[in-house]
Parts: C-alpha cells; structure tokens; sequence
C-alpha cells in the first residue's frame, strides 16, 4: 500500500506518533488498507487505538496493545444488541476468527501477514459494513 488514503485522520497519526509503537509500520499500513477500502469510513481514536466508524457507528477497531500483534475487531459498536441467528458474513475468510455471530478478529504479526491478507481485507471491511446495518 504505497498511496495514504485520503480519508487518513491527522488526531490519529498524532497520537500514534505518541506511543512510540514498535508496530508503528504495520499500524500505518492497516489503516491505509481499512481506508482505501472504503472511503465512506472515518477514523479515530476509540479505546486506545485507531477506530473506524460508518455513518457515525463504530464497526471496527484496531487493538494495538499490547504491542506484540495487531488486531481489527470488527464489531457492531459497543452497545449490546441481540446475537443474528447467523454469522454477519457468510464468506470463508482464513483471517478471521468469530468471537459471536455480530463480532470478529482478524490478527496480525507482521506486514507479510498483511500484505498477503489484503485483498482479503478489503472484502470483508465492505461486506462487515453493509453486514452490520442491523
């Protein structure tokens, strides 16, 4: 991912700068990846790291401590909903790990990881927010 997305939210690069993260790359890259795939995302910092809303929900959120993996939760925001009968996707994803019908996690150790996942990624940033309208 060579081009910043567009959409990029300067708080959050400011208080990514802060930490000092050892993964400050690989941080980078996922947020330009989340960003490129959808542009109707905004960004900011929610829970202690980066935070991805669509049309002011928030729908995924970067777990960055502690700092030995990355982690995209995607979510239906943080108030309790009643579970969907099925999962939120019905596409086979490797990365994806279901913590409830309405919650998953995507883990990463490093940018081979990402780089090899992120066609992967982009499909399911689209299907999650169309999915998570519920």
């Amino acid at each position: 991912m060579s081009q910043q997305a567009a959409n990029i939210n300067s708080e959050v690069s400011d208080f990514l700068d802060s930490l000092n993260h050892p993964f400050r790359n690989e941080i980078e890259y996922l947020r330009n990846c989340i960003l490129h795939a959808n542009t109707k995302l905004t960004e900011n910092v929610k829970w202690n790291g980066p935070n991805y809303c669509y049309e002011n929900e928030d729908r995924i959120t970067m777990k960055i401590q502690p700092p030995k993996q990355i982690q995209l939760i995607f979510h239906c925001g943080a108030k309790v909903k009643e579970q969907p009968k099925e999962k939120l996707i019905q596409g086979v994803y490797k990365i994806l790990v279901w913590k409830g019908n309405d919650r998953a996690i995507a883990t990463f150790k490093n940018i081979e990881e990402m780089e090899t996942a992120q066609a992967e990624l982009t499909n399911i940033v689209n299907e999650w927010i169309v999915a998570s309208k519920i």
